[in-house]
Parts: C-alpha cells; structure tokens; sequence
C-alpha cells in the first residue's frame, strides 16, 4: 500500500478490524484492548495510553458492553466502529455520543441517523477481507478435501438454530465439513464454501471466503449484498429454510466445475477490486483529513461536548440504567454505569 503523508494520529480501541492497515498506509495508530467487565474514562485512557485532544479516538466493536463512558465530554474526535448492531439494540442510542459512527450493516442506517447523528455523521462502512487474498487459480486452491465446507462456531448454546442446521446437514450431505480454524487455510481446499448468518446480517465471512478464491453459497441478506455483488454470477444464494433444496443446489454445482470457478474468479476480482482493509482503511483516513482540512472535526467536537448534557440524559441515561441492572457479574462495571446514569443533571 501507498504510505500516506498526514499528520493523523489514532487511538484504536477494541477488535483491530482494518487498524492495521491503517497504519500500513503510513497513519500513526495505537492500539489498546478490553475484555469483558473492563472499562475506561478519560483519565483511565491517560493511564493507558497517552492520548491526546488531537488524536482520533476510535472504538471498534466486540460484542460487548460500551467500554467508554463519558465519551460524550471527550476533547478529541471520537468514533464508534458498529459491526453488530443486528445483535445489540443498544448500538444506536451510545452512537449518539460520539462524533462519527462506522456502521457495517446498511439498512441500519436509519436507526443511527434517527438521534443527534446527522447523515453525514454516520457511514456505511461494510466488512472486508482482513487477510491476504488467495486466488481461485493459487497452487493452493487445487487440491480439495471437501465438497462443501463451513468453518465458524458452531455452539448450540450460543446460536441452537445454526448448530441444528449443520447437523441436518452432516447427516444428508456426506461431502459437507463444518469446523473452526484458520479460514485462510482452509477455503482454499473446499469445492464450495457455505456461509450462516446469525441475524440476517451481512458479515465478514463473505468476504472472507471470496477473498480466498472460494465459490460461495450463502444466505440471500439485504444490508448491501445486492449492490456489492452480484448473485450468480459472483456468489449463490440458498435458502436456509430450505435444507434439501441447498442439498440439491449444492449437487448442481458440483457437476459444474466450470461454473462454481468462473463464479469464484467473478466473487475475488470484486474483493480485490474494492473490499479489501486497505480500501476501508483509505475511505476512513481520507474522510478524517477532509473533517481536518476544512475544520468539520473541531465543529462536531465542539458541539457535541456543548450537548453533553442532552446526550446523557436522552440516548445514555436509561441505556446505562438498563445495562447496571444486567450486568451482576461485573460489580465493578456495574457501578460505573450507575454513576453515568446519576450525573444526568451535572454540566
């Protein structure tokens, strides 16, 4: 990648997602993790990292509960990266508190947009392939070990209705494999790679399995798969519901060598094209340069701390109430959010 001369700086919270390649492309980025229970302020960031007013605060979702409270007051532009928002309708509400919001699923956009956030302030920014691509014609993609591969968690009690789905499938498709791993590694060695949403989302293993020269059956989602590629021609959509018309699908296929590779070819030229990190992490960087050049990052900065009171008390308050009275595990955590959702009335 191309080393951008900027005088950005980033603090990146959370899952790195494209971070790294953000600093490939020659942006200063830290990074600093949390696990569950664990959370930060102002002066507790301090402590961690020396971030500063003229940083750029980023917080990448992990499926857990907001790691950073009082962002609302914060001095320095702050983003939320929203990945799984089909999973926590929280997402919107603390969106509200920040100064840009990521959000990976495109119809959710209204949710976010609905508040304080203005159109502007809230990007579509969908998944991409976070490794490196591995072609359908790579060495590597020649020899195959299965007809049909899923490689994910498969926990019925995390997600009962994929792992009753893979079992149905074990049982009537010899040719099929489930299992977890690295995905790079193993699509490359499937006639066809099998993805499962969790909520009707678009997620990254399309991505993930198209980047790696697979040819791909997946749910039909909405969310931007349309317009991103093109089914039949760049991937094969199924019916979840419907288990031996995919067995079915899945047969035709595999009597057609030629179609699965002229579809996995289709499906990584897109990928490579334009849904790699490096292209979300340029999209990112050059939308924060322009916010600097032409002073936007200081106006949202500015009136979002003159509204930190109204965020608190209209998008945080009860948000943080609700959380305080589910989270009995994680005292620690628990008393924070009640503190936040007791400083309603303060400046």
């Amino acid at each position: 990648m191309h080393r951008l001369k900027t005088d950005l700086d980033i603090v990146w919270v959370g899952n790195p997602f494209f971070a790294p390649a953000i600093l490939e492309a020659g942006v200063r980025v830290r990074r600093l993790d949390f696990s569950q229970g664990e959370y930060f302020d102002w002066p507790g960031l301090r402590a961690r990292i020396d971030i500063k007013a003229s940083d750029v605060l980023v917080l990448a979702d992990k499926s857990l509960p907001p790691a950073i409270l009082g962002v609302e007051e914060f001095p320095c532009l702050t983003v939320f990266y929203a990945v799984d928002s089909h999973i926590h309708s929280w997402h919107p509400f603390y969106a509200q508190a920040f100064d840009l919001c990521l959000l990976s699923l495109k119809d959710h956009l209204g949710l976010f947009t609905g508040g304080r956030l203005r159109p502007e302030q809230v990007v579509w920014t969908p998944p991409c392939l976070l490794t490196r691509p591995v072609s359908p014609d790579a060495p590597e993609s020649l020899e195959k070990s299965w007809d049909l591969l899923f490689v994910g968690t498969v926990d019925p009690s995390i997600n009962p209705e994929r792992a009753a789905f893979m079992e149905s499938l074990r049982a009537l498709l010899p040719g099929f494999h489930c299992c977890r791993g690295d995905y790079s590694a193993l699509y490359p060695k499937a006639r066809m790679v099998l993805n499962h949403c969790a909520a009707g989302d678009l997620n990254f293993r399309v991505f993930e399995a198209l980047g790696c020269g697979a040819c791909l059956l997946t749910p039909f989602t909405e969310h931007g798969l349309g317009e991103l590629f093109q089914p039949g021609e760049d991937l094969f959509l199924y019916d979840p519901l419907d288990i031996p018309g995919l067995i079915r699908f899945a047969g035709e296929l595999l009597a057609q060598p030629q179609r699965r590779l002229e579809a996995a070819r289709s499906g990584f030229r897109k990928v490579v094209g334009a849904h790699l990190a490096a292209h979300r992490a340029l999209a990112f960087i050059d939308l924060l340069s322009a916010w600097k050049r032409s002073g936007t990052d200081l106006e949202l900065i500015r009136s979002r701390r003159n509204e930190a009171r109204r965020i608190r008390a209209g998008y945080l308050r009860l948000l943080y109430l609700h959380l305080a009275e589910n989270l009995t595990d994680y005292p620690e955590l628990r008393r924070a959010y009640l503190a936040e959702a007791r400083r309603r009335e303060a400046g």
